[in-house]
């Protein structure tokens, strides 16, 4: 008898998806230190609006270089309710609730607590994308969130709060809710449309910030990472991020943000000098572990059915 799943093409690793995440993960890593540096000279309103402005001008010139236009109406038709739910929670609510998070708890904390996010992608992607549920990506999730918890463990400190620890929660659900629409749009429109018109949504629901931005506007190195955080993290981050997304599903992806927390604990005891505990080393492996988990094909040498959405290129 012929063996017919000898003959089945064996499944490869999507290296410039993995590239792009791993470029993702570095940026926004860096953005939690940003947030926390720049959150002493501007208001939670006033950073969001400032750091989506830069993405918006520096989105508009990556456009013009690349020759990308502004999508025709009738794509907009088609993907714009996902588009506007993307914007507005992941590019508009995020943005503040974290802003507003980082002034009541460290850095480390709230890169924790973010990452509460990846569990609810995974969920809503097997629910609503029909990505599945495979045990690795859990598996992977389970070992990753113990890392982060781990970390939170040795390097927070008593000055989080309630209310800080409230908002960071909510800015992990509209990041996930923000990723599952933004897996819609990338079916439709390239991911720099995707990202320049989201941020758009997110300037236009930030502009009642406008005056507090120009009140607070003056120490050089506060303005300095607004310009980061819009054209790193916001900019560069959500274009390779988007890259990534639309050559993968959405809870695999989101694992790999649990790097994100041991990057800013290493990020901050550079920049901030915040000394990281032993457990966060610890933590760190951890989530290392977790994240190599979870990209481990499930029933590796047989095809798996094709997610609605993935494999889609933009």
């Amino acid at each position: 008898m012929v063996d017919v799943t000898a003959e089945l093409p064996a499944r490869t690793r999507d290296y410039p998806a993995l590239a792009a995440a791993g470029v993702t993960v570095l940026l926004w890593a860096s953005a939690f230190v940003g947030i926390r540096s720049a959150g002493r000279s501007f208001s939670p309103g006033a950073l969001s609006l400032g750091r989506l402005s830069v993405a918006v001008a520096a989105l508009a010139v990556i456009g013009a270089i690349r020759g990308e236009r502004l999508p025709s109406r009738e794509a907009l038709r088609e993907v714009g309710l996902p588009l506007l739910v993307c914007g507005l929670l992941w590019f508009g609510a995020y943005n503040v609730a974290l802003n507003s998070g980082e002034r009541r708890v460290d850095a480390g904390t709230a890169a924790m607590l973010v990452n509460v996010g990846p569990i609810l992608i995974a969920v809503l992607g097997g629910l609503l994308l029909r990505e599945g549920f495979p045990r690795t990506l859990f598996g992977g999730l389970a070992v990753a969130f113990a890392g982060v918890v781990v970390i939170a463990l040795g390097s927070s400190t008593h000055s989080a709060t309630t209310t800080g620890v409230l908002l960071c929660l909510a800015s992990a659900g509209a990041y996930a809710a923000g990723v599952i629409a933004q897996k819609v749009v990338l079916r439709r429109l390239t991911p720099v449309q995707t990202v320049f018109l989201c941020a758009v949504i997110g300037v236009t629901v930030t502009l009642p910030f406008a005056p507090q931005l120009f009140r607070q506007l003056g120490p050089a190195h506060a303005e300095g990472w607004i310009a980061y955080l819009g054209i790193g993290p916001t900019a560069l981050g959500f274009i390779t991020w988007g890259f990534a997304l639309s050559r993968t599903n959405a809870g695999r992806l989101a694992a790999t943000t649990y790097l994100v927390p041991p990057i800013s604990v290493l990020l901050g005891w550079l920049w901030l000098s915040e000394s990281p505990a032993s457990l966060a080393y610890l933590g760190g492996a951890l989530c290392l572990a977790g994240v190599a988990v979870s990209r481990k094909p499930s029933g590796a040498g047989r095809p798996a059915p094709a997610a609605a959405g993935t494999g889609s290129r933009s």
